[in-house]
């Protein structure tokens, strides 16, 4: 079983096995058909296409939920059986390269239960440079019924954030421009969550692109571990913070919970304090 990361020389041994299913979550924040478009013009054989925003997230609220909110299990649970995913199957999540958008599908199938998945280090990247091929063909799966399991990680409300802050170590996974409230693309609020520390994703990888060493990666958050406290990661709207709880059970660390609401959730009342 594979359940946090997976070469690209390992999985093209298992691209046809019935019992592994493989999920092209590539997308773009500013463009949201990006992903599709890029599915559609080549993919990994036999791969479904997740989108981040329909079958990822759940429903916006306006004004109440950041911007990619988690979805109804059961409606997660049903997507999962459509892409033809039940308890004996081994799952592969990738993306253009980094993992930021594969880390999200990976966490999501442990929110439900599935120990059987893991992310394609160095995504579609690694696969075209290993030389190995893409195909444009229309996959289908056979659907199945996904069980919904005990969870195996955590995740916290903005409520439990509110009155648990001081006893949490907060850790952010975005650019540090962006935390210090220098710059912000996205969101109408700069800065972020009082307290907490950044930590961003990309520093999880090599220069190629791939996850760094397990022990790298344990010296980079064994700093941020203390008695007593939960390390909580969040980040923009719940989606590269997965990166940071990947990078950790990688390198054998205690597996980190996700604030998955994260500052564009956290900014939604005015009243929350925010720190530049």
């Amino acid at each position: 079983m594979y359940d946090t990361l997976i070469d690209s020389k390992v999985l093209y041994v298992h691209l046809e096995d019935p019992s592994w299913c493989l999920i092209d979550c590539r997308a773009s924040l500013i463009d949201a058909a990006a992903g599709a478009a890029s599915y559609s013009a080549g993919h990994l054989s036999g791969a479904v296409f997740a989108d981040l925003a329909t079958d990822l997230s759940g429903p916006l609220i306006p004004g109440v939920t950041g911007r990619h909110p988690l979805p109804d299990p059961r409606a997660l649970a049903e997507t999962f059986g459509r892409w033809g995913i039940d308890e004996r199957t081994q799952v592969v999540a990738y993306d253009a390269g980094n993992g930021a958008y594969a880390a999200r599908a990976w966490w999501l199938l442990r929110w439900l239960g599935h120990a059987a998945v893991a992310v394609l280090n160095g995504g579609l990247a690694a696969w075209q440079a290993a030389g190995y091929p893409l195909r444009s063909d229309v996959e289908t799966r056979h659907a199945t019924t996904f069980p919904i399991r005990t969870a195996l990680t955590r995740v916290v409300s903005v409520e439990d954030v509110i009155e648990r802050r001081g006893s949490m170590d907060l850790v952010d996974a975005r650019a540090e421009a962006r935390f210090r409230g220098e710059v912000e693309p996205i969101d109408p609020v700069a800065g972020h969550i009082p307290g907490a520390r950044c930590v961003p994703f990309e520093g999880n990888l090599d220069l190629d692109g791939r996850f760094a060493t397990p022990e790298t990666l344990r010296r980079r958050f064994e700093v941020h571990l203390r008695a007593a406290r939960e390390l909580v990661c969040y980040c923009g709207s719940g989606v590269t913070a997965c990166h940071n709880i990947l990078a950790m059970r990688h390198a054998g660390l205690p597996e980190a919970t996700l604030y998955a609401g994260s500052f564009s959730e956290w900014i939604r009342d005015p009243a929350r304090p925010v720190e530049r």
